[in-house]
């Protein structure tokens, strides 16, 4: 997907609006247990299905926080956040994150995504700040916000 008007030259006029809002992603178990695999976490919350259904104040498991916070990435990139005149786009860190509410197994969660700033850099670099908010499928609150940071290249 591409963001009208959106370009390395037009960037600074994209500040403080949304740039849009991502397609729905479904978070199911299998997410969740390769998440478990791939990092080590296999807390019971995550992964004891049975166990989660009897103990869990969810109802059932949930999906970690950081596998939630790692489908930002994706997700913007799905909205055009790199633009098409870009070499490259580098994830650059994170300036704030709160999670706020937990993302249960099976869950459709979508990104919205509004750019903060765009810091100029030496060699055509432009640092972007964006908050993304992660919503839940049927939830008033957010399973989370953060403000991440990216490096565009010219």
């Amino acid at each position: 997907m591409s963001i009208n008007g959106y370009s390395i030259a037009t960037i600074d006029s994209f500040i403080g609006r949304e740039l849009g809002v991502s397609d729905w992603v479904v978070v199911d178990q299998a997410r969740i247990d390769a998440f478990a695999a791939c990092t080590g976490d296999r807390q019971w919350i995550h992964t004891d299905v049975e166990r989660a259904k009897r103990e869990s104040p969810f109802g059932g498991t949930i999906a970690h926080g950081y596998l939630t916070l790692s489908l930002l990435a994706a997700l913007a990139i799905e909205l055009g956040l790199i633009p098409a005149d870009a070499k490259a786009g580098l994830n650059y860190g994170l300036d704030k994150v709160r999670f706020m509410t937990p993302v249960k197994a099976g869950a459709r969660v979508r990104s919205r995504v509004t750019l903060m700033s765009a810091e100029h850099k030496d060699g055509g670099r432009i640092v972007i700040k964006t908050m993304n908010e992660l919503q839940i499928e049927g939830e008033e609150k957010p399973a989370l916000i953060a403000e991440s940071l990216a490096m565009l290249v010219a």
